[in-house]
């Protein structure tokens, strides 16, 4: 994993994190917010933008209901 591609996750992960503090996310926000960040991170590493949007929000509507985002 390239470091700029590990520094972009990093930053990505943090921002997700602060972006959700304090608030009461529903699944489109952390839909949203998980393609964006899956988007930045795919674009930086090189790869289709459009299917780490896809995954990021799936990840992003999905993670409460796998207790990781609580």
């Amino acid at each position: 994993m390239s470091k700029i591609f590990a520094l972009t996750a990093i930053v990505g992960v943090t921002a997700l994190a602060g972006c959700t503090q304090g608030i009461n996310p529903t699944d489109t926000d952390r839909a949203l917010i998980g393609a964006g960040v899956g988007a930045t991170i795919a674009h930086v590493g090189g790869h289709n933008v459009v299917k780490g949007a896809a995954i990021g929000g799936a990840a992003g509507a999905l993670c409460n209901d796998a207790r990781l985002c609580e």
